[in-house]
């Protein structure tokens, strides 16, 4: 884990922890949604196994016990700040990967226009507004109703958060906070579809056919608002495909760039 110190304009730099994994020339930004940064890293030292890349997994401040500066308070900051962190680290032809919250991240700075963004990967992204289609409310559901709205087959994924280590609580004390700032109750942004036609980047919107957070209606709809995206609907995986059906996400990722590399 290395820190960076990234500037914002009119204030002061910003301290964002970053795991990074592999080498390679096409580099990875990977942003995590409200289940925290480890909901990334074993996708992260996945895509850095199969493919040569540089995959970097940034935790939004305020999650994974880190601070959350008072500046940011929206999903646009944490935009201008990953913008920002790109330009740091000198990355060119950046993939961004979002999921869930983090692929609302994705989709405003894909509206950023960086040149040195090359292309975006939504993962069951929220975000937008879709009448009849509401963002499941986070913050009104149990831990249980978590488990089985976000996955396919959530056996494997359900524990009782009251057994985690003091630690471990005040740390998902800290996500939940966190989320609710940057992306308030109702984790959408009324203005983000009708934005979302100057995106001009390359954007491939992965969804599982089981979410129940997001669902496939809500999911065609984003791809729809987007001039340049493709859909993919992920079989028996739910809001988090990096965790359920990695193996799956993976090789729609990486069919995905494959086939937009030149030739030669």
């Amino acid at each position: 884990m290395t820190t960076h110190h990234v500037p914002l304009p009119g204030t002061d730099p910003v301290e964002v922890t970053v795991d990074e994994y592999g080498t390679g020339a096409a580099p990875f930004l990977l942003l995590h949604g409200g289940a925290g940064p480890q909901s990334m890293t074993g996708f992260a030292a996945l895509l850095a196994d199969r493919h040569p890349a540089r995959v970097l997994v940034p935790t939004h401040p305020g999650f994974g016990g880190t601070g959350r500066p008072e500046q940011l308070t929206g999903i646009a900051d944490l935009a201008a700040l990953y913008a920002g962190l790109i330009e740091q680290a000198d990355l060119h032809d950046v993939t961004i990967v979002g999921s869930s919250l983090g692929g609302w991240i994705a989709a405003e700075l894909a509206l950023l226009a960086s040149p040195r963004v090359g292309r975006v990967v939504l993962l069951d992204a929220v975000g937008i507004e879709v009448p009849g289609h509401p963002v499941a409310d986070f913050f009104a559901l149990t831990m249980d109703e978590v488990f089985r709205l976000s996955y396919h087959d959530p056996a494997p994924f359900r524990f009782d958060p009251t057994t985690l280590p003091p630690a471990a609580q005040a740390v998902a004390a800290g996500n939940r906070a966190a989320l609710a700032v940057y992306g308030g109750r109702a984790m959408s942004d009324p203005t983000l579809a009708g934005r979302l036609a100057d995106v001009s980047v390359p954007v491939l919107v992965l969804w599982g056919d089981s979410d129940r957070i997001v669902d496939v209606d809500y999911g065609r709809a984003y791809a729809a608002a987007i001039p340049t995206a493709r859909f993919e609907l992920l079989p028996r995986t739910g809001h988090l495909p990096q965790l359920e059906t990695p193996e799956q996400a993976l090789r729609a990722l990486l069919d995905d760039v494959t086939a937009a590399a030149p030739a030669g």
